[in-house]
């Protein structure tokens, strides 16, 4: 079970970090990643850490504002945002694949959680 937390309401430049808590299962060895859907848009992938945390990978959008992390002792997986725009603005998934690599692929993912929402105001 995957649980993503942090979202909320936040003016332009600012920063949120949102957390994943992985339950029910050990994931320590599935890679994990972040995307997001905003309203009538595709889901677009955002973020993706490896089972290690040694490698990541970053839609365009998303590199040098945004970090994905992960402490594998609490099972935990976090995306630090910074510089927050209003296209930012959607519903962010966390999501956790068995194969353990960085995956910008949606359907390659096995488990997924509930959303959280991000709002930057204008």
């Amino acid at each position: 079970q995957l649980q993503a937390s942090g979202g909320g309401l936040v003016q332009t430049g600012e920063s949120l970090t949102l957390t994943c808590a992985a339950s029910g299962r050990t994931f320590s060895m599935y890679a994990f990643g972040w995307f997001r859907q905003a309203p009538q848009k595709e889901r677009e992938f955002v973020a993706s850490i490896s089972w290690s945390g040694g490698s990541t990978i970053y839609s365009d959008s998303a590199r040098g504002r945004f970090t994905i992390s992960r402490d594998n002792d609490k099972d935990l997986i976090y995306l630090q945002m910074n510089d927050l725009k209003p296209e930012d603005t959607a519903v962010y998934y966390c999501a956790a694949d068995r194969l353990g690599l960085t995956q910008p692929i949606a359907d390659e993912y096995d488990f997924w959680g509930q959303g959280t929402q991000v709002t930057v105001s204008s």
